[in-house]
């Protein structure tokens, strides 16, 4: 069993999406999963932010940690270790970066203290990742306009629907991930690099190298997601179940680096604003079943979020790093 793969570049372009709309559809039907070719997102540009992660990966953690997300703030933006981020209280077999919107000090969400809004943190070395990154964002912030009006296409709303209602002014959060490699003495069944367990909001577009590692769950078991440097992999998060009453999926996945090799990846995640309140979506859910809590892999029921998708997200970002909660916020 694959991962269904998507030709975006009608959607992307704004032709004829009917064709584009049905695939997504059956996709997060079946496995919340879907690869996209026709993104539009330039390649070169693609390898020139992979060479830039590595040169910094590759830095002495003195230097890195020049950058620490300690020292974000409220922002939670920059760089942690290996170990350093939970998932399911199980600490994670990598480090990496959190970027967000770029907002200065005079933006009114910045100058409120509201968390995870701020200026992120660039490193001296590599220079260039800064314009890489900023540039990253800007494309990626449009393709997920461009992906969104699919899904709602899929389910049977104006194209602008989710950009009227939820994301005129998405949270987007942007990360750079390195597993390590395997080592010579590590034991055949290595720790997971990310354990089990489903994305928080409406859409993630993550690109990855060619070393692989993702796996998916599905219905006949834990598939591999094979690896395409010149592909995003697509996934729907918990909002977009929540808000489908449980026809989209919200599926387990998680990640493990068996190889030689550091493995990147490069998950872009686009999300209701801040403010936006977390709701079904009367068009579309009314009758939809809600998905049984025993099958999934937390036991929590996402049926019954309440409030704004800001307070959500942040009562799940401070659990994945408890220590900088109790420092910054």
């Amino acid at each position: 069993m694959l991962v269904p793969r998507v030709d975006i570049s009608t959607l992307v372009t704004g032709r004829d999406n009917a064709p584009v709309a049905a695939a997504i559809d059956a996709a997060c039907r079946d496995t919340g999963f879907f690869s996209i070719v026709g993104h539009g997102v330039e390649v070169a540009r693609l390898r020139q932010l992979d060479a830039l992660a590595r040169e910094f990966f590759a830095l002495d953690e003195q230097e890195k940690n020049e950058i620490a997300m300690a020292r974000g703030g409220r922002a939670w933006r920059g760089w942690f270790p290996v170990g350093g981020e939970l998932t399911s209280g199980v600490p994670d077999r990598k480090e990496g970066i959190y970027f967000g919107a770029e907002l200065g000090a005079d933006d009114p969400r910045v100058r409120a203290g509201v968390p995870l809004h701020g200026p992120n943190l660039f490193p001296r070395r590599p220079a260039a990742l800064r314009e890489a990154v900023l540039h990253h964002l800007r494309v990626m912030t449009e393709l997920g306009h461009a992906l969104m009006r699919g899904v709602g296409l899929a389910l049977g709303l104006a194209p602008d629907w989710f950009e009227r209602e939820l994301t005129a002014d998405p949270t987007i959060l942007f990360r750079i991930f390195c597993y390590p490699p395997m080592s010579s003495t590590e034991s055949p069944n290595p720790e997971w690099g990310v354990q089990e367990h489903t994305d928080y909001g409406l859409l993630t577009i993550l690109g990855q190298d060619d070393v692989g590692g993702l796996q998916v769950r599905s219905n006949a078991g834990w598939i591999d997601v094979p690896p395409d440097p010149d592909a995003f992999v697509c996934n729907i998060g918990d909002m977009l179940e929540r808000m489908t009453g449980g026809r989209y999926r919200s599926t387990p996945h998680r990640v493990r680096n068996t190889s030689t090799a550091s493995r990147l990846s490069f998950p872009f995640f686009f999300d209701p604003g801040w403010a936006a309140e977390i709701r079904a979506v009367p068009e579309i859910a009314g009758g939809a079943p809600s998905r049984d809590t025993a099958a999934r892999w937390d036991g929590a029921n996402v049926h019954e979020l309440t409030g704004t998708y800001g307070a959500y997200l942040l009562s799940k970002v401070s659990k994945v790093f408890p220590e900088l909660t109790t420092d910054v916020l």
